[in-house]
């Protein structure tokens, strides 16, 4: 079936997300763990994904913990050295596919705040011709109402979409909606599946 949209995840496809690894430069491994250990920092992220005000949720969440308040509040401050760097092989088949005319969406869990902060260090994230954002939603993957409304406001048949994400459960998600999709696990496998859809040529692959 053809393609006619290339759907991206971005976290850990385009950029890179790693928050252990900061906090580990910032605190060492074993400090690290016991931090994780004792505040679930991605459930609070989860609901920052979900639409909550991104300070807010730092802050509060800093303040339950008074022993970690200026370590978790990192999260919030320096949130862009979390997610960091950008995988630039995965930004030029992005824009090759651009440059091709391939429609392009972003279909992400990001908060509204992380995502503003995200669009002024990252300027390919303005590239996409759609972007659903979690945040704005108010859903997550894997739930299927996400995947749902970009198969509606999009137009787009499911069979019709390609989908790259780095987590199983959403890319199971949306492989039962009936969305072709890819497991990424690193730039070059994504290339080779663009180049074997027929989306990219091998001269015009990054």
């Amino acid at each position: 079936m053809t393609i006619e949209a290339v759907v991206f995840d971005i976290g850990n496809v385009l950029i890179e997300w790693q928050p252990e690894r900061y906090f580990d430069r910032l605190l060492g491994e074993e400090r690290r763990k016991a931090l994780f250990a004792e505040v679930d920092l991605h459930e609070m992220n989860e609901r920052v994904d979900q639409g909550q005000d991104f300070h807010d949720e730092v802050y509060t969440l800093a303040e339950q913990y008074p022993q970690w308040r200026d370590e978790i509040r990192h999260w919030h401050d320096h949130w862009i050295e979390l997610a960091s760097p950008e995988i630039p092989k995965t930004v030029a088949l992005l824009r090759a596919l651009r440059g091709r005319g391939v429609p392009v969406f972003a279909l992400s869990n990001f908060g509204i705040g992380t995502f503003e902060v995200a669009e002024e260090a990252y300027p390919f994230l303005k590239d996409f011709d759609r972007r659903f954002i979690s945040g704005h939603m108010g859903v997550t993957k894997p739930d299927a109402e996400i995947y749902a409304r970009l198969e509606t406001e999009s137009g787009v048949a499911p069979g019709r979409l390609l989908f790259t994400d780095d987590r199983e459960d959403n890319i199971a998600a949306a492989a039962a909606r009936g969305w072709q999709v890819h497991l990424f696990e690193g730039p070059e496998g994504w290339e080779r599946s663009l180049i074997a859809h027929g989306l990219l040529p091998e001269r015009d692959a990054a």
